[in-house]
C-alpha cells in the first residue's frame, strides 16, 4: 500500500468569515492562489456552480512538464469548509479539506491535504518541497488578494498519516 502524506497549512486573516469563504468559493480566484511557475490555468467554463459534486478542469506544468487535472467538490458546506478531490491527475491521491473558522477580529483558515505520489517517500521529498513553495506562495498572495495591510500568523507542516 503507498504511504499517505499530509501537509496542513494555517493562517489567519482579519477578514469576516463570509467574505473570506467568498474569496475560495470562486473557483476563478484559484489562479491568483497559484504561482506563476505552475503556468497555471482553469480550463472549465468560468464562474464554477461550486456545489457537491461540480468538476474543475485545470492544466498546469511541473517543473516543464503538462499536467491535466480534474476535481470534484466532494464536500461542499459554505461558509466553514468544502473538500475538493483529484479526479485525474499527476496524485495517487489528493483530498484537501478547506476550513474556514470565525475568530475574533478575522477568519481562521486551514488547508488540511492527503496525498499519496508514485515512488512513495523518496519521491515524496520532491513533491514536499513543491508543495511548501507552492503553499507558502499561495499564503502571500491571500494576503495580497484580500488587501490585508497587516497579515496574521501563518504555519506550514508536513507529515505521514
Amino acid at each position: 500500500m503507498a504511504s499517505t502524506f499530509f501537509l496542513r497549512a494555517e493562517q489567519f486573516v482579519p477578514v469576516d468569515l463570509e467574505t473570506t469563504f467568498a474569496f475560495f468559493a470562486e473557483a476563478g480566484n484559484l489562479q491568483r492562489l497559484t504561482p506563476p511557475w505552475l503556468d497555471f490555468t482553469i480550463t472549465s467554463r468560468l464562474p464554477v456552480d461550486m456545489r457537491d459534486g461540480a468538476l474543475i478542469d485545470y492544466t498546469l506544468k511541473v517543473h516543464g512538464v503538462p499536467i491535466r487535472w480534474q476535481s470534484v467538490i466532494s464536500e461542499w458546506n459554505p461558509p466553514h469548509r468544502f473538500v475538493d478531490e483529484q479526479v485525474r491527475g499527476p496524485y495517487r491521491r489528493w483530498r484537501h479539506v478547506h476550513r474556514f473558522t470565525p475568530r475574533p477580529g478575522g477568519t481562521q483558515v486551514e488547508d488540511d491535504v492527503q496525498y499519496q505520489v508514485p515512488g512513495g517517500a523518496l519521491a515524496n521529498l520532491l513533491v514536499r518541497r513543491d508543495l511548501r513553495q507552492i503553499f507558502g506562495f499561495r499564503q502571500r498572495a491571500l494576503v495580497e488578494a484580500l488587501a490585508i495591510a497587516a497579515p496574521g500568523p501563518a504555519s506550514l507542516a508536513f507529515g505521514t498519516v
